[in-house]
């Protein structure tokens, strides 16, 4: 049985956590994968400031402290268990699991992988599940030509979405976040128009772009009451509202819009389907980016060494303009 050591992150409590060392034995149906590249999620950032949200499906272990945390990952399989036939040594992969994944390696299941199509860019792959998740809520929108079309919140899955509506066609693509900065990238990427909701109402701002009549699609990626509210209340009548955001706390919703105005509700939420899913649509959500088609590598703000771990996590706690933060092993 091999064995790899390796340094990986436990949170112990809220703005505690360390690079332990751990020892990973690839027992038979265990893969083992080298590191290239992790990334910094927004739950992550919520884990790091003390908000564990409940126990669901997507967690292995349970959601208490302390955590090993990390699954925005991907890199190279370096040993497989005597029972996996889907993957071999050298192999690259995207890690779709909690699997401790800031870490110089990581161990998986063959479900909680996804291999790296051709022509992707291994650092692109590193970041394979919020790229694809956000990629798949762009595609599935629901978005048509001549569409207005807005994208609440600005952050990484938010400008992906942004990216994906106006190249599906739609009139218009209006970004709605509290940070210029996310609000000037998104206009660099192609929103046609940005609001600051912390400036203006973007419930009125929409209504007038509209000559009253409101979004054809608004898609939820901030994850906030505030959010939820507004979108609900700038769409037209029997328009789409796409649900996106991973909303951990109980909020208070205006039901009797959705009902009397009989919007079509499309949930995108992340990632969860099932594996065999995921098989097959990952490919497809990836292929405009290996076009060229949807930009990532604009959405990176800053990269830190693994051994940086705690630096890394400060700095995307005091900078909630920073869209994605990644590692390096």
């Amino acid at each position: 049985m091999e064995k790899f050591v390796t340094r990986a992150a436990r949170l112990n409590k809220a703005y505690d956590i360390e690079l332990i060392e751990r020892t990973l034995e690839c027992e038979e149906d265990d893969i083992i994968v080298k590191n290239r590249l992790m990334g910094i999620c927004g739950s992550d950032k919520s884990f790091y400031r003390g908000f564990m949200p409940p126990q669901t499906a997507e967690f292995r272990q349970k959601p208490e402290f302390p955590f090993l945390l990390g699954h925005e990952a991907g890199g190279t399989v370096v040993a497989v268990g005597s029972r996996v036939s889907d993957y071999k040594v050298g192999d690259e992969v995207v890690s779709f699991g909690w699997n401790n994944c800031y870490a110089d390696y990581f161990k998986a299941k063959a479900f909680q992988l996804q291999p790296v199509p051709a022509g992707l860019d291994l650092d692109i792959a590193g970041l394979g599940e919020p790229t694809a998740c956000a990629m798949f809520s762009g595609l599935n929108s629901g978005v048509q030509l001549g569409d207005t079309v807005v994208v609440m919140g600005g952050g990484y899955a938010g400008q992906i979405v942004a990216q994906c509506a106006k190249l599906k066609g739609a009139y218009q693509v209006i970004v709605v976040d509290v940070l210029e900065g996310k609000l000037d990238l998104a206009k660099s990427l192609g929103a046609d128009i940005v609001i600051n909701s912390q400036e203006e109402d973007p419930v009125a701002r929409v209504k007038s772009l509209t000559g009253g009549v409101g979004a054809d699609v608004v898609v939820e990626c901030a994850g906030s009451a505030e959010s939820f509210n507004a979108a609900s209340a700038m769409i037209k009548h029997n328009g789409k509202f796409v649900f996106y955001s991973w909303v951990t706390t109980p909020i208070t919703l205006n039901i009797s819009r959705w009902h009397d105005d009989g919007l079509e509700f499309i949930n995108t939420c992340l990632v969860h389907h099932t594996w065999q899913q995921r098989y097959v649509w990952f490919p497809e959500c990836m292929r405009p980016i290996i076009q060229g088609s949807v930009k990532i590598k604009p959405l990176i703000n800053k990269e830190f060494a693994l051994a940086d771990l705690k630096e890394g996590f400060d700095f995307a706690d005091k900078d909630d303009a920073a869209v994605k933060i990644i590692f390096r092993p």
